[in-house]
């Protein structure tokens, strides 16, 4: 893999090319700087819902030509929305990059918003609501925002709510993609066996009739906490899944990769503490993991499991113990290179195909972050020391920092508070 070759427009639009030569496939992916935490509480979910109307025709392609074209050309296709961007690509043979672009650049600039097609799609948008709330691993996820943010963006589902969903209108799309579908906020990233010249006339052509308005901004998240936080949902489930969350560092922070270590040590991995401890020791769990999540301006550190609800006290109990340690002891040589060389394998194993590398570069240069490719992030990450982590450890883990989101037959607090103490 190249280094990313990026250009500017005078429209303020970016593309970033990675020449890959010996990928057999291309692909093209348009970020757009909007999700969920740009959204009003009146239309919380419009972001998700436009990203499906995007395949649902345009100007000159219909909602049938648009998947029959892609599928002609043995494409991969797809977008997603998430809370500050959204993102749509196809993957192709490199012979068919012009073709997709073109197909990509359509939906981005021409999308029409049939209004019998919003119908139907108001109903495949709720059947997905209703996907995620009956898996509580997914949903207790959303809760825990809930919980940390309230009643801000940051607080709110990227899919929504059913009562919004069932009154945007044709009028709110049309204008909410007016203020946020324009150059300045749009990234078009191309990966694979191409001529950077030619993906830059390609692309700078495609794109041409592209908005050039400022563009909509977000508001900044606010965050108050002075004690540890619980926010339950009972439900009759076998399991109670619950996902602690601590307040972080947002993406630009220097700590990030340190806390990256942290997390490999806790919870990556079958050999993590809190696997070995919870699942192998305890046998009280079958999955637990943890994460870092960097925004632009919060960050949350995730500490997930799903557990037996009678022994969901102990679980905390033995969590708590767990971070302790890391606050309060060096990890020693071994452990700390093993979860290093975790961490790089993985991120070097999820960046062999044209549309992951696409990906990678593309979260970068939508979030406004330097382009670094998979060995600048390697060679960061092995100069993490176990004195970066104990400090990062320290810094994060704080009870005042603390909270909990749990689903599961729980009717009461159960005086979960108690066991929030590091």
């Amino acid at each position: 893999m190249n280094k990313p070759i990026k250009k500017v427009l005078k429209n303020g639009m970016r593309i970033v090319v990675i020449p890959m030569k010996e990928s057999p496939t291309v692909t093209t992916l348009v970020y757009v700087n909007t999700g969920s935490r740009y959204e009003t509480k009146e239309i919380n979910g419009i972001s998700h819902f436009l990203e499906h109307m995007f395949f649902k025709g345009t100007k000159k392609r219909k909602s049938s030509e648009i998947s029959h074209e892609l599928d002609a050309l043995g494409s991969l296709s797809n977008a997603f929305t998430w809370y500050e961007f959204t993102g749509y690509y196809a993957k192709a043979r490199n012979k068919n990059f012009s073709k997709i672009t073109d197909v990509i650049s359509d939906i981005y600039l021409n999308s029409e918003f049939p209004k019998e097609e919003i119908e139907k799609e108001r109903g495949v948008i709720m059947a997905e609501i209703d996907m995620y709330k009956d898996s509580p691993a997914s949903s207790v996820h959303f809760l825990l925002d809930e919980l940390m943010y309230g009643n801000q963006p940051a607080g709110r589902s990227v899919l929504g709510s059913k009562e919004n969903i069932k009154k945007i209108a044709r009028e709110d799309f049309i204008k909410y993609k007016e203020k946020h579908y324009v150059a300045k906020k749009t990234v078009v990233v191309v990966a694979g066996n191409i001529n950077p010249k030619d993906v830059f006339k390609e692309v700078e052509e495609k794109f041409k009739g592209i908005k050039t308005n400022v563009g909509g901004k977000k508001k900044k998240v606010i965050e108050k906490q002075t004690k540890p936080e619980v926010k339950l949902e009972n439900k009759k489930t076998d399991q109670a899944h619950l996902v602690i969350g601590f307040r972080s560092n947002n993406d630009k922070s220097k700590k990030n990769n340190a806390t990256r270590v942290l997390s490999s040590v806790l919870g990556n991995g079958m050999s993590s503490r809190l696997f070995e401890k919870l699942r192998e020791e305890m046998g009280v769990a079958y999955y637990v993991r943890s994460s870092n999540s960097s925004y632009s301006d919060v960050g949350v550190f995730g500490i997930s499991a799903g557990v037996d609800p009678k022994r969901i006290n102990e679980v905390l109990n033995v969590v708590m113990k767990e971070l302790a340690k890391l606050k309060n002891d060096l990890v020693l040589e071994k452990e700390l290179n093993k979860a290093k060389e975790y961490l790089i394998g993985n991120m070097q194993m999820g960046v062999e195909s044209s549309d992951s590398v696409a990906e990678w570069f593309g979260e970068f240069e939508i979030s406004n972050l330097e382009l670094k490719t998979p060995k600048q992030m390697a060679d960061e990450i092995m100069k993490v020391t176990a004195k970066d982590v104990q400090k990062i450890a320290g810094e994060i883990f704080q009870n005042n920092k603390m909270n909990l989101a749990v689903i599961g037959p729980i009717k009461k607090n159960q005086d979960l508070l108690k066991y929030l103490k590091i």
